[in-house]
């Protein structure tokens, strides 16, 4: 192990030029497409899972789920997401401080596999609960690193021109993941129960375990050293936070002062105090310059931003999760529509996108927009698709919404998350310190966090307000947002420069 790291390096370093640049273009795009296959199968097992979760919760014992009520469920799946990604967030740290990202994303690898395993086998809201708590934990080493390492392997190609349409191709694979997943689980979830679907999902992870370890002499030999490493000396004090930690959050379930009703709330809470503590971190550090911090300046109005669009995106594992339930008629004839496929159009529509827009941007070049009026495109789209939805829901009254048009909903909201979710990525891989490299993808991460228990929260507004109010309000807000980040794209956009002008 030891003689990998120099052997990668060496290779990255000498392609400049003739055979060596060969090579190393040879080792760029292997490193690539293996983080891209690892993170497939890894987002096809957790969309797997996240398509039928919601319904799994709603639907009646009779017909296989645990027939919790529409707000009680919305909060558990937005604090569900919410916490996958707030947990990346020590995972970051993790990968900093105190293990290499390399052995982060194996050891995440590795439990999250074990949780899909157990929500397999294990029934009722006991084996649910243990099954997701292992998902949060290892998602939480995993996600972050991996995006670490994809930034790593990017950097051996010193053409920056390159490096938000790899970052495309990359999460293009997370949402091949996310179509594939749901559509076979949602298949099996429809015609044998829910247990199948969850192990379709087991079967995805494995598969992306299989696929790292394959994948992990490729790597460049940054992913296995540790960036920043904690002194020995602090390491106790790990130790003890650790055993405090959830001994603290078992005490506050016993009190009821965490329950499934506000779970939502206090992840939202969590990850702003979180993104907060961060921001104050990096920006008042000694090891952070001041070219650094003007571009976490400028990133502050991008992140709440896209928390905001997060929690309009994932509200189709929440509000429209439930206005699936109630309004649309899946019967074609005399066969179900699977539930999950809905949800699935979403990052299908998205991946098929992908392409064009990359293709865009690598030809535009430097005249291609900025990473400001892009997320500004995403917001204003996502709230156009609100807006359509509000009309399609007037326009019927009370009658069932036709499958068809929720479709094209999901299309249209779907398909804006190219212009924010792998902007977000390179953003925070390019603008973030030297020493706090991981830390800013993980705050990158936090948006997700952010936007999944908003999206709990939205869904239990959704139970208490009339659909077209709601429907309204979003709309409003969604492209509100995109038009005044694009009006601040001028100043934004100067202070994400800061220090990285040629």
């Amino acid at each position: 192990m030891s003689t990998t790291p120099h052997k990668t390096t060496t290779v990255a370093d000498r392609g400049t030029g003739g055979t060596a640049a060969g090579t190393s273009e040879g080792v760029l795009r292997r490193g690539l497409w293996s983080m891209a296959f690892t993170e497939l199968w890894e987002r096809y097992s957790f969309y797997g899972l996240q398509g039928i979760l919601s319904f799994y919760l709603l639907y009646k014992v009779a017909d296989g789920g645990l027939a919790v009520d529409p707000a009680v469920a919305a909060g558990i799946v937005g604090a569900y997401g919410g916490a996958v990604y707030l947990s990346q967030i020590l995972g970051a740290w993790l990968g900093d401080r105190l293990v290499s990202p390399q052995r982060m994303v194996l050891y995440g690898a590795l439990v999250i596999t074990s949780g899909h395993v157990v929500l397999a086998f294990a029934p009722g809201i006991g084996g649910l609960g243990a099954g997701l708590l292992c998902i949060i934990l290892g998602t939480g080493a995993l996600k972050t690193n991996i995006t670490s390492i994809v930034g790593f392997v990017l950097d051996q190609n010193p053409d920056e021109r390159y490096r938000d349409a790899g970052f495309s191709y990359f999460y293009m694979a997370i949402n091949i993941g996310a179509v594939v997943g749901p559509l076979t689980t949602g298949l099996a979830q429809n015609e044998l129960g829910f247990h199948y679907g969850f192990g379709l999902a087991a079967i995805g992870m494995g598969a992306a375990l299989v696929q790292y370890i394959t994948s992990m002499k490729h790597l460049p030999g940054r992913a296995q050293i540790i960036n920043n490493p904690l002194p020995p000396r602090r390491r106790p004090l790990v130790v003890v936070v650790a055993l405090l930690f959830p001994a603290a959050v078992g005490a506050a379930v016993a009190a009821g002062l965490l329950r499934a009703q506000n779970l939502s709330t206090v992840v939202t809470v969590a990850a702003l105090l979180t993104a907060a503590a961060y921001f104050l971190t990096m920006t008042t550090s000694s090891v952070v310059s001041s070219h650094e911090r003007r571009r976490i300046l400028g990133y502050l109005p991008l992140f709440l931003a896209s928390g905001v669009y997060f929690g309009f995106l994932f509200q189709k594992f929440t509000a429209i999760s439930i206005l699936i339930t109630e309004r649309i008629d899946l019967h074609i004839g005399g066969w179900t529509f699977p539930v999950a496929w809905i949800t699935t159009v979403s990052p299908l529509a998205a991946v098929l996108i992908t392409p064009l827009i990359a293709r865009l941007w690598n030809r535009l070049g430097h005249r291609q927009a900025g990473p400001v009026t892009k997320i500004a495109i995403g917001l204003t789209q996502i709230g156009c698709a609100y807006l359509f939805l509000l009309i399609i829901s007037e326009a019927t009254g009370h009658a069932e919404i036709p499958l068809l048009l929720i479709l094209v909903f999901m299309m249209a909201a779907g398909s804006s998350e190219v212009f924010v979710g792998p902007i977000g990525l390179s953003l925070a891989t390019r603008i973030g310190p030297e020493k706090f490299r991981s830390q800013m993808v993980g705050l990158n991460f936090l948006t997700l966090a952010l936007g999944s228990s908003l999206a709990g929260q939205l869904g239990q507004l959704f139970t208490v307000i009339d659909n077209a109010s709601y429907l309204a309000l979003t709309a409003v807000c969604g492209i509100g947002m995109g038009m005044a980040l694009f009006a601040a794209r001028g100043p934004v956009g100067r202070l994400l420069k800061a220090g990285l002008e040629d």
